[in-house]
């Protein structure tokens, strides 16, 4: 008889990442897609910090653009992940530079 382990620190955060994505689409009735009022909701509640120092109020409407590769005026998972690999990226970035002392 196997043992049943607890998921690791990464299956936690995959677990975590489809939670936020089911938690946000669905609002209008679609749960495998982010409307852009979805996306927009989304940006306000997880990455708040981020959206209350953009200065420019159309930021939003046109990184939802960028991010919706098939242009259906929303995302799906796959566009969802695309734009928080990103995020990791840029962040895994300043860290390196500033745990280098890199300005």
């Amino acid at each position: 008889m196997a043992t049943v382990s607890s998921p690791t620190e990464t299956e936690q955060c995959i677990e975590s990442l489809i939670a936020v994505f089911q938690r946000h689409a669905g609002r209008d009735g679609n749960n495998s897609k982010l409307s852009k009022a979805e996306f927009l909701i989304f940006m306000n509640t997880e990455l708040g910090a981020f959206t209350k120092n953009q200065k420019d109020p159309g930021v939003l409407g046109r990184m939802m653009k960028k991010l919706d590769l098939n242009s259906d005026g929303q995302l799906d998972f796959q566009e969802f992940l695309n734009f928080i690999g990103g995020l990791a990226v840029t962040c895994h970035e300043s860290f390196v530079k500033s745990a280098s002392g890199q300005k």
